[in-house]
């Protein structure tokens, strides 16, 4: 997937409000590291912790 980053930066290096608000540096490369972080997380989840019925309340 690293290989549509490129192409997916220069939009998300758009800032959201609250990013604006927190003056970002470099938009563009926190936006790779934000894609890249967002694409490992889809390819690797983490596990759900699963309740038995009689755990919940």
């Amino acid at each position: 997937m690293d290989d549509k980053i490129p192409d997916r930066t220069e939009t998300r290096a758009e800032l959201l409000p609250e990013e604006q608000a927190a003056d970002s540096a470099d938009p563009e490369a926190q936006a790779r590291q934000v894609l890249a972080d967002s694409d490992r997380r889809t390819e690797n989840p983490e596990p759900t912790m699963r309740r038995r019925p009689e755990e919940t309340a």
